[in-house]
């Protein structure tokens, strides 16, 4: 039997909940198809902050990088400021395991309700391709007052280094500033990688920019996919701005099979995917390094509202644990789970209060558990 270790940080709010129920459905899959998965937990989240001062340390993230994925619950928790933790631990792992790939599947299931009239299961069932460690998400920027000033902005990734020397004078009171930037190298793999995605479905890729404005950094975006493109004559192609493919979402879902998108703009999107898939409780997603350590989590928040509720959606969490182990080479097993999703769905009998039931989550993550187990 397959052995793997797979490291989980259940997190905050409801991480470790809906972190059960998608281990639980993983552990029955293993035993159906041969494999068996040594759940190693680590504690790092609010309660560990608040506990010890620390985020995630250079040895702990040394650590994870021996394992092939890492299971995310949900990071966040009222009692410290915003983007403390989802920075100092979140976007941390991302940029040390270099992730390079946020990979979204935005695939209405069969008796899920949309907001989008008239469209159905056959009509939204596409592929996002983030970029997840470049753009405006690079993480370095500032503030100036009023006069002179200087600033030295540095950025380090795997693939390069960059430094921005400032010399600032403004005469406003106060200014905020950030950079953003695209490599040559970061763009080509991610979209080297949206048409290996697209050569297995419908040969499709859709780029995605605001190279109309912001000529210098997207309309090299724009460069960079032509070159790749070129490169894969079998697929079919199209440039959208960012903000005509958020109405093409809306009215054309139909159109797309991989899209590929800067880290900002991504981000926005995949949002609006979640919603009209049926919301953010069925919405995985993956941080993915091809070569390295990935990371899988839903793409909800912690919910601390509900936590120890036993309230919430873990369906997107049990899909998030499929793309995992999809990510290990078990596709059969999570294409398994998957299937069981679905006929939970399907079936109507157990389902949590946003799809208009009354069951818990482990209600849901039993039934899906017994149906993959089942089938």
């Amino acid at each position: 039997m397959t052995q793997y270790k797979i490291p989980v940080l259940s997190g905050d709010g409801i991480g470790p909940e809906i972190i059960a129920e998608g281990k639980k459905v993983v552990d029955v899959a293993g035993e159906k198809f041969g494999f068996d998965v040594e759940w190693i937990d680590y504690p790092h989240g609010a309660d560990h902050y608040l506990e010890t001062g620390e985020l995630i340390s250079e040895d702990t993230l040394k650590e994870l990088s021996g394992y092939p994925a890492i299971y995310l619950g949900s990071i966040g928790d009222p009692r410290i400021a915003p983007g403390v933790l989802e920075k100092g631990i979140l976007l941390t792992a991302r940029f040390y395991f270099d992730q390079y790939i946020n990979l979204r599947p935005v695939k209405l299931l069969e008796g899920v309700w949309t907001p989008l009239k008239d469209k159905t299961a056959k009509d939204i069932d596409f592929t996002v391709v983030r970029e997840n460690t470049e753009d405006f998400y690079i993480g370095i920027g500032g503030r100036a007052k009023k006069g002179e000033s200087k600033d030295l902005l540095e950025v380090k990734r795997t693939l390069y280094s960059a430094k921005f020397g400032l010399d600032i004078e403004t005469d406003s009171e106060e200014i905020g500033y950030q950079i953003g930037l695209i490599s040559k190298e970061g763009t080509q793999r991610v979209m080297e990688y949206a048409f290996d995605l697209a050569e297995k479905s419908r040969k499709h890729v859709s780029s995605v920019d605001k190279a109309n404005v912001l000529s210098d950094i997207y309309g090299f975006w724009r460069e960079e996919f032509e070159a790749v493109a070129s490169k894969h004559p079998d697929i079919t192609t199209d440039f959208n701005f960012v903000d005509a493919i958020t109405m093409w979402f809306v009215k054309n879902p139909e159109w797309f099979d991989v899209v590929v998108t800067p880290n900002m703009f991504g981000d926005i999107i995949t949002d609006l995917g979640a919603m009209i898939q049926g919301g953010l409780g069925l919405a995985p997603g993956g941080n993915i390094n091809p070569q390295g350590t990935s990371m899988f989590e839903p793409i909800h928040g912690s919910a601390p509202k509900y936590k120890g509720m036993n309230k919430v959606n873990p369906i997107a969490t049990i899909w998030a644990g499929a793309m995992l182990i999809e990510q290990l080479g078990e596709k059969e097993a999570a294409d398994s789970i998957v299937g069981a999703i679905q006929q939970n769905i399907l079936n109507a009998k157990v389902r949590t209060y946003d799809m208009g039931g009354s069951n818990g989550t482990s209600d849901v993550g039993d039934d899906i558990a017994r149906l993959v187990r089942e089938g």
